[in-house]
């Protein structure tokens, strides 16, 4: 099996490889409990710990790396809409890369078609966020691939919007130990460059409160 390129590349496997990648992850997990000092072979509540680890890594955690992007169709905007497409309080559960912590929170997500261009089904935007969403990320990072990807699918359109507000558990019970908010935004084109556009974009957000 190859090894990523980066942390939170692709590499889609079939359900025997997966099969197999847990089999090999729950002997390395036991291992590196052993390494720690924790005598789970001998401890009714984390005898399973490994395997149960592994499996929630690659069916559930980090599944986006495991599979490939969502099946995305998209339609001829037929009816000419050319207001702003928003999507707010998409839910989404990721690891932070640095210490495979999870970091939890909302993503926002809009983009302004054209008449010429393509339109997306709203439920699409939550498959996207949650894609990139299931593996090791830096927010920073997430947030730009879910624009490019959504600009990506919504073809001619005039501008993207993404902003992701999330709570982080490697600030919250480790290092500073402190609650504490990130916000991260990628904006393009015209969500960018006319201020009545991006204004609403933000506008949407604080109606969700």
């Amino acid at each position: 099996m190859s090894k990523l390129k980066h942390a939170n590349g692709n590499n889609p496997l079939d359900e025997q490889q997966k099969l197999n990648m847990i089999k090999e992850a729950s002997k390395h997990y036991g291992r590196y409990m052993t390494a720690l000092g924790f005598d789970w072979e001998n401890d009714p509540n984390s005898s399973d710990t490994p395997m149960r680890v592994a499996k929630a890594f690659v069916n559930d955690l980090a599944d986006g790396v495991y599979n490939g992007p969502p099946k995305i169709t998209a339609f001829d905007n037929v009816d000419g809409y050319d207001g702003i497409v928003f999507q707010g309080n998409i839910k989404l559960h990721s690891l932070c890369s640095h210490h495979h912590l999870p970091f939890i929170g909302n993503a926002h997500v809009a983009y302004l078609p054209t008449p010429e261009g393509k339109v997306i089904g709203l439920s699409k935007l939550n498959r996207i966020v949650e894609f990139y969403a299931r593996r090791p990320q830096v927010q920073e990072n997430l947030t730009m691939q879910i624009h490019e990807h959504i600009n990506k699918e919504c073809s001619k359109n005039i501008g993207v919007a993404v902003m992701i507000e999330a709570n982080h558990m490697c600030a919250c019970v480790r290092g500073v130990k402190h609650d504490a908010t990130m916000k991260t935004a990628k904006l393009s084109d015209t969500f960018k460059n006319v201020d009545r556009v991006r204004d609403e974009f933000y506008n949407f957000i604080r109606d969700l409160k």
